[in-house]
């Protein structure tokens, strides 16, 4: 039985994969598939994947982009989730900011350059006409990061998935500023160029099997109510969620990932842009 060690970020999107190691959907294809959290986000995942401590990974799509144009050896394999993710922009509860205007200058928390979180910021300037230059940050690692950061005034705002902060804003820990959505899809599945080249049929199978159960996630009976006690949040978030969210079974298309490239070439993020087969591998 092959091992496949995949992570990804401890987050609602991921759930399809913990049903399909529960139920045994991945041992009936001859794959032992495991995973693991990781907190940190795409920078993290992006060095497990280098120190081969996982072998696939679930990771924004502009940051793994932004690694492979920088030299790292992996590729896309599909997309994950279609829809573009919703990043909500947060400032302590109780600080004096109050509008997106008072943020220019100011200092993000990041979980760790290169990260989803950090290239985010850039997108945000970039939408509010703020000049690239004058962007500071402040690695705080990880959510808990942040929640610690903000309070202090270490850093002034922290850019996060919305709903997976919600509860914190809901507690008065945040106040949410503002949204930033992602203008492509959000998350896909990512291996290194070695993993694919050695075990393509199990990456293959292990594909079928997720993507067999990702696309009718949203029709499981009382399924935002499993998501809202799992999550620990409010029900009546997670069916906006899922509202908004949409599961993929296909590979990203070469437009999407130009638009992902052009982004980050027009923020100066990159100085190249490969081509669609140096950064996808499709194997569905």
């Amino acid at each position: 039985m092959k091992s496949i060690k995949v992570g990804g970020v401890p987050e609602h999107f991921n759930y399809p994969w913990h049903i399909c190691m529960r139920k045994g959907l991945f041992k009936h294809q001859g794959l032992d598939v495991t995973w693991k959290d990781f907190d940190g986000g795409t920078g993290e995942l992006s060095r497990a994947l280098h120190d081969k401590d996982i072998d696939v990974a679930l990771v924004l799509t502009e940051g793994i982009i932004k690694e492979i144009e920088d030299g790292a050896p992996f590729k896309i394999l599909q997309e994950y989730i279609a829809s573009p993710l919703i990043w909500g922009i947060h400032v302590a509860a109780n600080s004096s900011y109050q509008h997106m205007n008072d943020l220019e200058k100011t200092t993000s928390a990041i979980s760790r350059y290169g990260s989803g979180s950090h290239l985010m910021t850039y997108v945000n300037a970039k939408n509010q006409q703020w000049d690239p230059k004058n962007l500071k940050f402040e690695v705080v690692k990880n959510l808990e990061g942040a929640v610690e950061a903000l309070p202090k005034d270490d850093a002034q705002y922290f850019m996060w998935e919305h709903f997976t902060t919600k509860p914190l804003v809901d507690q008065g820990t945040f106040r949410r500023i503002a949204d930033c959505p992602t203008p492509w899809p959000c998350f896909v599945i990512v291996s290194t160029d070695e993993f694919i080249a050695n075990h393509a049929a199990e990456l293959k199978e292990m594909l079928q099997v997720i993507n067999s159960v990702s696309k009718d996630f949203k029709e499981i009976p009382r399924i935002s109510r499993l998501l809202a006690e799992r999550y620990q949040q409010n029900e009546e978030d997670i069916l906006k969620w899922l509202d908004l969210t949409e599961w993929s079974q296909k590979q990203i298309s070469s437009k999407e990932v130009l638009t992902v490239q052009n982004q980050l070439q027009d923020l100066s993020l990159i100085t190249q842009k490969s081509d669609f087969e140096d950064i996808c591998q499709s194997l569905i």
